[in-house]
């Protein structure tokens, strides 16, 4: 995750202060001094970070949180609610217009806009239930029209273009887009490496012809402080109405996304979390904040696992699971739900508590790898052995691990989990069909089973 650095920093200087019953001028000082280290080492504005941190002290030192009960409890709800202000406060929603929806990609050469213009397209579609159409305007940079049609066809999501001069191209795709009743029309504009005169001429000639309810900059969150001056530059010019930042989830210190926002007033919308086409969310400043600080992000899990696993197939393998028929087909689709969720590292990172489980484990070892060579074991054996992994005898395993590359090892070790899994699933079944302990269960969650 982008923020891991500040948000292990964080944590770290948190920990502190909730470890000590009172809390004096003097902890809130030292306090302070390494959240300013954190901040600034994570590339934040100076200037940001200088008002974060005066902030922070003036409440943090008043009499009302110095004389509670709860000091320290009250100081990380200080940090939490000025970090989630600095990231925007409140979530922006993209605008959208009456009949149709006019969106301007823009931002420099190499930011991720083409890319960011398909999984917006893709996201509209699946999430608001329009009908985009996507239009190449990027006549300058070679192979930029073939790509988004390539995506395009990935997609089933239509693309425009026509061989005329990007203004026009665009005036062609909305005349084409009203005709054939898109509602959602997403332009991929021309990006340079540096910003210069023609770049936004060209840009500021395309918006006045389209008028767009969104003017969305792309920028990659990976090029720290030089993010925030092509925000402030594309703005003065074009009067952005939000950003979209790049490659969060990659090795980047986050201090794009910290300074942005107080320096732009303008709101981080969206956010590109992975490389796959669906890995676009919309930005919630509260949520974020809460995975800096360690508390994890349950409501994004969960919106990931509705829009990724389907509700029939769960229901179906919870069944399975309780009637003790889960088989190695079961286990593969399973997997596959999973691997839609995203990274392992990331999931965890939504889970709260799951940072101070995990303190001291070397995250970067953990091998994502390991679902590849699962899914080559399981798929290595036969429509008979999957569905029953009971006759998986010593001579069927070896031939498994040929044909999946694997040593014997990793063969036994997974029939093994499997068989100890099917085993907890059995105990659970009986105890769920078991009237006694299915109430001694439900006074586990409460007094009522979740289920």
């Amino acid at each position: 995750m982008a923020f891991e650095n500040l948000s292990e920093r964080l944590q770290n200087t948190i920990a502190k202060i909730t470890g000590k019953g009172k809390v004096t001028e003097s902890d809130v000082k030292e306090m302070m001094r390494e959240v300013r280290l954190a901040l600034l080492e994570a590339d934040v504005n100076f200037k940001v970070v200088k008002d974060f941190v005066k902030r922070i002290s003036e409440r943090a030192v008043g009499s009302d949180v110095m004389k509670s009960l709860t000091p320290a409890q009250q100081i990380v709800k200080i940090v939490n609610e000025e970090l989630i202000e600095l990231l925007g406060g409140e979530s922006s929603e993209l605008t959208q217009g009456k009949k149709m929806t006019t969106v301007m990609m823009v931002g420099l050469q190499g930011a991720g806009k083409t890319t960011t213009a398909g999984k917006l397209a893709l996201k509209v579609k699946k999430t608001l239930k329009k009908k985009p159409l996507l239009i190449a305007a990027d006549v300058y940079r070679p192979a930029a029209v073939q790509q988004l049609q390539t995506l395009g066809k990935q997609l089933d999501i239509p693309v425009f273009y026509v061989d005329k001069d990007p203004v026009d191209i665009v005036k062609d795709g909305l005349k084409y887009a009203e005709e054939n009743y898109f509602n959602y029309v997403i332009i991929d504009t021309a990006g340079r490496l540096h910003i210069d005169e023609l770049l936004m001429e060209e840009l500021q000639n395309i918006k006045n012809v389209t008028n767009p309810n969104e003017i969305l900059l792309v920028v990659d969150s990976m090029i720290g402080q030089e993010a925030v001056n092509i925000a402030t530059s594309f703005n003065e010019q074009l009067d952005i109405t939000g950003l979209v930042l790049t490659k969060l989830d990659g090795d980047t210190r986050g201090g794009a996304a910290l300074s942005i926002k107080s320096i732009t007033d303008k709101p981080i919308k969206l956010v590109g979390m992975g490389e796959k086409m669906n890995d676009l969310e919309y930005f919630h400043p509260e949520r974020m904040a809460s995975r800096i600080l360690g508390m994890g992000d349950v409501l994004t899990l969960i919106e990931k696992a509705q829009s990724s696993i389907d509700e029939d197939e769960a229901k179906k393998m919870q069944e399975k699971m309780l009637n003790q028929t889960f088989t190695f087909e079961d286990f593969l689709t399973q997997l596959n739900q999973i691997k839609k969720l995203g990274s392992l590292k990331d999931i965890l990172g939504m889970i709260p508590g799951m940072g101070k489980q995990l303190k001291g484990i070397d995250m970067s070892q953990i091998d994502e790898k390991q679902f590849i060579y699962i899914e080559a074991i399981i798929k290595s054996m036969t429509i008979e052995e999957r569905q029953n992994p009971d006759i998986i005898n010593v001579p069927r395993r070896k031939r498994i691990a040929q044909g999946s590359g694997r040593p014997i090892s990793e063969v036994h070790k997974l029939i093994k989990q499997f068989e100890e899994m099917r085993k907890m699933m059995k105990q659970f079944g009986g105890m769920m069909n078991d009237k006694s302990k299915r109430k001694g269960l439900g006074r586990m969650f409460g007094g009522k089973l979740p289920f």
